[in-house]
């Protein structure tokens, strides 16, 4: 059978940087071994499958896989399938709003498509918050599992943190871009986390981060881009950083190291001295399409 699928590149407006991500539209029929040997197959950092939605009103029900297994929630894969399907809808204008349906419940997004249908900007709500799950490992550990110096791990108020958003990480701040630059790829102690380095970006005022993220336990030995990763940064930044009530804007840099930059805009709400909603946007452009006879 032939299926319809849609490589994109995201968190970027122009193709050949971002996060590489496969959309397979037409879905239905294949089991889980299918869809997981398929992803091994694209061998990128997340390959969405699409099917219809178990409710009317939302507009697509989505399972996400990396090449070695099954996430109930990422971001880039909700950017790029949320401006794929936008720009699928026959009917759509220019700016869209609808809910995915993911593992982790439903997503809302707003997508806005560019005219000549070549990609567009999307974002997101989290449907839940970040959950802090503790203290991470001994900075002195972890300079040695990046092969850095012991100094190069802490940067102002932060200390090493785990959070998650349905997937989790260890959050890692590194006192410059130079040394994250420097870090060489490892898996975090937790086996189960993603291993999130976090440097404060020097080019810029405000909220702007430096990141990078390793993930070998899931088949991505370093991502260009991590929206989830991003969306958990948010209880990071709620932690170690003096943020008033009000909405902040922060601007996360990822993918420098790979040669594959990519632009994260995350969005936080407090209100009462308390983290409210947090939201993640990017843009996402088409690279190709084609069938699977599978």
């Amino acid at each position: 059978m032939a299926r319809r699928f849609v490589t994109l590149d995201v968190f970027t407006e122009r193709r050949l940087a971002g996060n590489p991500l496969a959309v397979v539209l037409d879905a239905e029929g294949l089991d889980t071994a299918a869809m997981q040997a398929i992803a091994r197959e694209f061998n990128l950092s997340e390959t969405v499958f699409v099917f219809p939605p178990a409710e009317a009103r939302h507009r697509a029900s989505l399972r996400i896989f990396t090449p070695a297994r099954e996430l109930p929630f990422a971001g880039h894969p909700t950017v790029g399938t949320a401006v794929l399907l936008a720009l699928q809808d026959p009917t759509r204008d220019d700016a869209r709003a609808f809910g995915l349906e993911e593992g982790i419940g439903i997503v809302p997004c707003v997508v806005e498509t560019l005219a000549d249908g070549t990609g567009g900007r999307a974002r997101f709500r989290l449907p839940v918050l970040p959950d802090y799950l503790g203290p991470g490992p001994d900075p002195a550990v972890l300079a040695r599992l990046l092969g850095l110096e012991p100094g190069d791990i802490g940067t102002g108020r932060h200390a090493p943190s785990r959070h998650g958003v349905g997937p989790t990480f260890t959050c890692v701040p590194v006192a410059s871009v130079a040394a994250l630059d420097a870090a060489r790829t490892a898996q975090a102690p937790d086996p189960a986390d993603g291993l999130y380095l976090y440097a404060p970006d020097p080019e810029g005022t405000g909220q702007r981060w430096r990141v990078r993220m390793f993930a070998p336990n899931v088949g991505v030995p370093e991502d260009p881009a991590t929206g989830s990763a991003a969306s958990a940064f948010a209880g990071v930044l709620m932690q170690f950083e003096a943020l008033g009530d009000g909405t902040h804007d922060v601007a996360i840099r990822q993918g420098e190291a790979m040669g594959r930059p990519s632009d994260i805009a995350l969005q936080l709400t407090i209100a009462a001295g308390a983290l409210q909603g947090v939201e993640i946007g990017g843009a996402a452009v088409i690279l190709s399409d084609g069938s699977l006879h599978v």
